[in-house]
């Protein structure tokens, strides 16, 4: 977002909350950042919470701005009460199907909602709600095949997000063996090839299932070519974020979406409901799926080339390609209000 209003000629600051985890996406930024100090809604942070309000509050006096948009999370809580504290307006964005409590509680004071689900609307009435969809990392539907995957593979992968997620890993890689050695049986004529970023704490464990059941795979504890992962699969087994469903949709990728049983308020389940119910994924339970389910269902999509092709299409009809440039004509909106 920083990027495309740049673009667009307007004066951009990032504000982060200055987390470890934040560091590695922040070095792709060139221009101005701030960090707030944000810390989880805790009642062990109430001092930092306050003394971020105030660092916000701050920072807005030393440099004015015209808008503030805040993307969700208790990150944006400091800052969007700072700027309504010295009249600014704000635009949130809120990425999944049920808005978190951030969004939920910040929307009285925000000038405009933007939405990557239409759904999202119900949830948050007598505010103005305006669908956007969600934007991604520029480049993700741009990838290529990898050059080391055999031509005619059927190719499958398989993502926890960027941190891995243990439970999705030790189902997929089991189901995988599985469905190799079903394949093998039937001497298929198109050869299993399995991607798999499992985050740091498991990526041994699961390079080693695979070598033991000799699978062809490309195992990385992070994957940096993300658009060549999806470029090259036919079919992904993933968690059900809002970031992953929408660079699903914007690849055409068909999936098996788990998921995370604890996220809040269940919003994962609830994202990937709305792609299951327009057939462009499958919704798998973490607590019931087991491996010899999705080794079943798996090859009953390498049987049916068709429903994968159906699939495909139905997660591009989902895509939308410049959900960047709508959230900024909003912010525009709102900064010329």
């Amino acid at each position: 977002m920083a990027e495309v209003l740049r673009r667009r000629g307007h004066e951009v600051t990032v504000w982060d909350s200055g987390r470890d985890i934040e560091s590695s996406v922040m070095k792709e930024w060139d221009g101005d950042i701030f960090s707030t100090g944000a810390r989880q809604l805790r009642l062990a942070n109430a001092f930092s919470l306050v003394s971020s309000f105030f660092r916000c509050r701050r920072e807005l006096k030393r440099r004015p701005c015209d808008v503030l948009l805040a993307m969700g999370s208790y990150s944006s809580l400091a800052p969007v009460l700072a700027a309504r504290s010295r009249s600014v307006p704000v635009v949130l964005h809120e990425a999944n199907t049920i808005p978190g409590r951030a969004v939920d509680f910040l929307s009285r004071f925000a000038h405009s909602v933007a939405v990557s689900f239409d759904s999202t609307k119900d949830y948050l009435p007598g505010r103005e709600c305006v669908l956007t969809g969600l934007p991604v990392r520029a480049g993700i539907d741009k990838g290529h095949r990898f050059d080391t995957i055999p031509e005619g593979s059927f190719v499958v992968f398989v993502t926890g997000g960027s941190q891995g997620a243990h439970a999705v890993n030790e189902l997929a890689s089991r189901a995988l063996v599985s469905f190799k050695r079903e394949l093998d049986t039937r001497g298929a004529k198109r050869p299993l090839h399995v991607i798999h970023q499992t985050g740091a704490a498991d990526e041994g464990a699961v390079m080693m299932t695979y070598a033991a059941a000799g699978l062809p795979s490309r195992v990385k504890a992070f994957e940096n070519e993300m658009p060549d992962a999806f470029a090259s699969a036919d079919f992904v087994i993933c968690r059900a974020g809002a970031s992953t469903c929408f660079e699903l949709a914007l690849c055409g990728r068909p999936a098996m979406m788990i998921p995370l049983p604890t996220a809040l308020r269940n919003h994962q389940h609830f994202n990937a409901d709305a792609f299951a119910r327009r057939k462009a994924a499958d919704e798998g339970y973490q607590d019931s799926l087991s491996p010899r389910q999705l080794a079943r269902h798996l090859m009953s999509l390498y049987d049916n080339p068709k429903r994968l092709e159906a699939m495909s299409a139905a997660m591009r009809s989902l895509a939308v390609g410049d959900a960047a440039e709508r959230v900024a004509d909003v912010v525009e909106k709102a900064a010329a209000k």
